[in-house]
């Protein structure tokens, strides 16, 4: 529930990814479709005036779907940036969101918690190969298969046979998402659920094979990345995220939990086909899997800061698990290969009970894509995932035309 990532449709596209990609077809397995956007099927691949046209035309394509409100949408491409803002917050009420707006970023926080831990590997105030109950208060001998124990690296690349979400309860909730029901479980269960209860169930979990071995998407095991990282720099986890990424990347207005003065920027959304605007998500013990907010301008800074590399970047875009030749996954990264258009890029889906996003990372043309609406449901990765896709077909065609446009 942490993201939209971690609910089971989507996990269950996850898990057959590195099947399909033996193919050739990592994109159709990922969205459940080859199904096209009609800015994406019109033949449209000369390039526009500048590149702001195209996420004019690819937004405005985006919230003529069904159910999506509004989007917004980041793009640094070559060092330009673009940041688009389309439709309306709340349906019949006229408010598109601004670059104020703070977003649910829900799994997207996977990669920031990714970013921190390779900041740690390479501080060696963690090893990847450390046995993940070395950082846990008392006893876990549950938490091995046959003398294998859990890994650090196993957590980063969901490989460590750890239940999706605690309490287990919350993964039985999760199993119809569109359910109406839904947020509002969801919130009663984690209404009063911290740490304390959180480690209590964690000693209960059973790994049924060896860790390291097969793809099991797992929020839990992020929410153990933010215990060790408290554990070895000996801070709350929120405090090291926002010092970090202020430091690093000059983005001030990152946030876990919000103060009073906050919560009226926080988006409205819509869950599923509900009429009605939906709770915010309910806040996880640590919210390292999926409570982070964020403003779209705080976005761009991030994708400029995954573009202009660096030790911690390049560490944590390194491969932790080789599924076969063309999918990866690195410190919660998912990594693409053979691409004839992207070439090699890393991607994250994130999302919660009223917005979903995605982060696109490619190298090849320098290019960084932020897409987020304030509607989940079944179709909502799907339209966001073409509109990217057209995106970059048509960044694409600019280059091989020889121009890449001016910003505006």
């Amino acid at each position: 529930m942490a993201a939209l990532s971690a609910f089971p449709f989507k996990r269950q596209r996850m898990q057959a990814t590195s099947m399909m990609v033996r193919n050739g077809r990592w994109f159709s397995c990922f969205v459940l479709s080859v199904a096209l956007l009609a800015a994406g099927c019109t033949g449209k691949n000369v390039p526009a005036k500048d590149p702001g046209a195209d996420i004019d035309e690819v937004a405005a394509t985006l919230i003529a779907q069904p159910l999506l409100h509004s989007t917004s949408i980041g793009v640094v491409y070559r060092g330009q940036e673009f940041i688009r803002h389309r439709g309306d917050m709340e349906a019949g009420k006229p408010g598109p969101p601004t670059d104020a707006t703070l977003y649910e970023i829900g799994s997207l926080s996977k990669t920031l918690a990714g970013t921190l831990m390779a900041k740690a590997v390479l501080e060696r105030k963690v090893s990847l190969d450390d046995d993940v109950r070395r950082y846990l208060p008392g006893d876990y001998p549950n938490l091995q298969y046959q003398g294998a124990p859990i890994r650090i690296r196993h957590l980063l690349s969901h490989t460590g046979g750890l239940p999706n979400m605690l309490p287990e309860q919350a993964n039985t909730v999760l199993e119809d998402f569109t359910d109406q029901r839904t947020p509002r479980e969801l919130n009663a269960i984690y209404a009063r659920y911290g740490k304390a209860d959180f480690f209590r169930d964690l000693h209960a979990v059973g790994i049924g094979q060896a860790p390291g071995k097969d793809y099991a998407y797992s929020s839990t095991g992020t929410e153990l990345v933010a215990h060790v990282l408290e554990t070895v720099y000996k801070s709350d986890y929120e405090s090291l995220l926002r010092g970090f990424f202020r430091d690093s990347a000059a983005m001030a207005d990152l946030k876990i939990r919000l103060g009073d003065a906050d919560v009226p920027r926080l988006a409205v959304g819509y869950h599923s086909d509900n009429a009605v605007p939906t709770t915010p998500m309910p806040q996880l013990p640590w919210g390292a899997s999926g409570n982070v907010k964020a403003t779209v301008p705080e976005m761009m800074k991030y994708l400029k800061f995954q573009l202009a590399g660096g030790p911690v970047v390049t560490e944590s875009h390194r491969a932790l698990v080789k599924f076969d030749s063309e999918f990866s996954i690195g410190y919660f990264w998912n990594i693409i290969s053979g691409d004839r258009q992207k070439g090699t890029y890393y991607a994250h889906h994130g999302g919660v009970p009223r917005s979903q996003c995605y982060i696109y990372i490619v190298p090849k043309y320098d290019l960084g894509i932020f897409v987020i609406t304030n509607q989940s449901g079944d179709h909502t990765a799907r339209a966001m995932e073409t509109a990217i896709d057209t995106l970059v077909e048509r960044i694409a065609a600019r280059e091989d035309a020889g121009g890449q446009g001016q910003s505006r």
